[in-house]
């Protein structure tokens, strides 16, 4: 019986272990699956979450839960029936009233919408030329115009004209067939880096503008820590105040964007919140000098410090400052280190075309090792056109701009530029001092922090900030208004260096009688600043206003269709 027993339990344990059917092996691996991918989702989600902890703390990341929570439910109370149809109408109205100033309309209104049949004449076609070039503007050439027309004389742009000329048809991407925009345009990038103490070995390309230069140097960057650590989720640390291309660069290049705030009264960024923010995937750290909004340098030292330390690029913009910036302490002024001579800036931005005085289409991104200058390099070896390579994103470009970019910096010079720097830094601090000192001024006006260069911002404690820009608009200047805090710039060029006084008096008369408004509204019992008139007013106003800007993106998505209304 004994032996009949342990035989019936070994048959079975036998028929136990018999392999499971293919079904059950399926269902196992399915469900073995399953739970590896939840646990990598958790691990995923675990990290990132940790992440946002460190980097913005609790009450930060609270802070932005909140702000997250309030857009999402405004921007469904703006998709409500009766709401929608009234933001639509409004927005419609206003973009009718922007295309009222902007597009020219009413009887003596030539389009030419369709080729004409015969070519004009030459006769025609400069007469027509001359009319757009007299078409109502705010007179730059009267010095009325902050920042955008950065002017280096009537003589400098002869010159440009004449390189123009001579170099109309040329294009840099056949340099054995424009040898000489070769050599200029490599001539240009060795005297800028020459300019900011570029260390041997150091690199740079040509480009049409700031906004490439910086694409170009978060490409770099991004392809550089994909290369060399393998990051494929790429985040980049920047102030708030940057250049509005790092954001360009982000949505393009899908790089996760933190913005840093620069709080008063230095408006330069937060060093410990930047510090607080570095992970494993940052691939860029970012400072300015100085920025647009209000004219401030950031700590390169300290953003230097921690780009070392933790083994990060660090791209210093100086589109801005320019030619201005490496000239500021042989011209006299003060300054902040900003160049290569900082260990830790690995890539820098500086347009020719602002305080360089080149055309418009002008700029550089500096390296400082030739390494990472081939991150932003496209090369296609496979193209049956060809073995295809650019360095930047265009591909033909016009050898004209190099050659009248060239042509200026041979031209000025560095003691030109000496000259330009003490003039142009010269009279931004007289606009300062005046908005500081001035009886007029400093009761209600007030400096953003502590401006080097070329740009002096300001607000407002007492006064609608808006209503002063668009009074003094009224007037025929055209000033910057910004947002965040709501304020305003000037941005100094040479135009203005000959009329800085006019302006100053003007400002003060616009001060003076927005005062009297606030003086009659308090009589009448209204309260403070009144409601806003203008429409920078109207504009920065509402944006300052709404949790969500899906109404300000639709009113510059308008203003954009706008500029290609025939």
């Amino acid at each position: 019986m004994a032996n009949t027993r342990m035989a019936m339990s070994l048959r079975n344990g036998l028929s136990m272990s018999k392999p499971k059917s293919p079904s059950n092996v399926l269902a196992i691996g399915t469900d073995l699956i399953r739970n590896v991918l939840f646990i990598l989702f958790l691990l995923r989600w675990t990290r990132k979450s940790v992440l946002q902890l460190r980097g913005r703390g609790l009450f930060g990341t609270v802070k932005d839960l909140y702000l997250c929570l309030r857009r999402f439910s405004y921007a469904i109370f703006l998709r409500a029936p009766g709401v929608r149809s009234k933001v639509q109408h409004q927005v419609s109205e206003a973009i009718v009233n922007l295309e009222k100033k902007l597009v020219p309309q009413g009887p003596g209104v030539s389009r030419f919408l369709t080729m004409p049949r015969e070519g004009w004449t030459e006769q025609q076609v400069k007469s027509e030329l001359e009319t757009l070039g007299e078409m109502k503007h705010t007179r730059w050439e009267d010095g009325r115009v902050s920042g955008a027309v950065y002017h280096g004389g009537n003589e400098l742009v002869k010159l440009q004209l004449d390189a123009f000329e001579r170099f109309m048809v040329a294009n840099p991407i056949h340099p054995d067939v424009f040898p000489g925009v070769r050599k200029m345009e490599a001539e240009i990038v060795a005297i800028v880096l020459d300019l900011f103490k570029a260390p041997p070995g150091a690199a740079g390309v040509t480009t049409s503008g700031g906004t490439e230069s910086i694409l170009m140097a978060c490409l770099s960057a991004r392809q550089k820590a994909y290369a060399e650590r393998g990051v494929t989720e790429p985040e980049m640390i920047i102030p708030e105040t940057a250049h509005a291309a790092f954001q360009k660069a982000a949505y393009y290049f899908k790089i996760k964007l933190h913005t840093v705030a620069c709080p008063s009264p230095s408006y330069s960024v937060s060093i410990r919140a930047v510090s607080r923010l570095i992970n494993s995937n940052t691939i860029l750290l970012v400072g300015s000098a100085p920025n647009f909004p209000h004219g401030i340098i950031d700590d390169i030292n300290a953003l230097s410090r921690l780009a070392l330390r933790r083994r990060i690029p660090l791209h210093v913009d100086c589109c801005l400052g320019s030619f201005l910036m490496p000239f500021l302490h042989r011209a006299g002024f003060p300054t902040q280190p900003f160049d290569f001579t900082v260990k830790g800036v690995t890539s820098i931005s500086c347009d020719t075309h602002k305080y360089g005085f080149a055309p418009k289409g002008n700029s550089t991104v500096l390296y400082r090792t030739a390494a990472m200058r081939k991150y932003q390099y496209f090369i296609f070896p496979e193209w049956s056109g060809g073995v295809y390579g650019s360095t930047s994103i265009a591909g033909s470009r016009p050898g004209a701009l190099i050659a009248g970019c060239w042509a200026s910096l041979m031209s000025v010079g560095e003691n030109g530029y000496i000259s330009a720097c003490h003039s142009i830094v010269g009279t931004a601090k007289r606009l300062e001092a005046a908005i500081r000192e001035n009886p007029s001024l400093k009761d209600d006006l007030q400096v953003m922090g502590k401006p080097l260069v070329s740009v002096v911002a300001f607000t407002s404690s007492t006064l609608n900030i808006y209503d002063i820009a668009d009074s003094m608009s009224a007037k025929g200047w055209h000033l910057n208004a910004l947002q965040n805090p709501p304020a305003m710039h000037v941005a100094v060029t040479m135009p203005i260096v000959k009329v800085v006084d006019q302006l100053i008096e003007d400002l003060i008369v616009v001060v003076e009688d927005e005062k009297e408004r606030e003086r009659v509204r308090m009589v009448e019992g209204k309260g403070k600043k009144g409601e806003a008139r203008g429409d920078s007013a109207a504009l920065y106003g509402v944006a300052g206003s709404l949790p969500d800007k899906s109404v300000v993106v639709q009113l510059a998505g308008g203003f954009l269709d706008t500029l290609y209304k025939a």
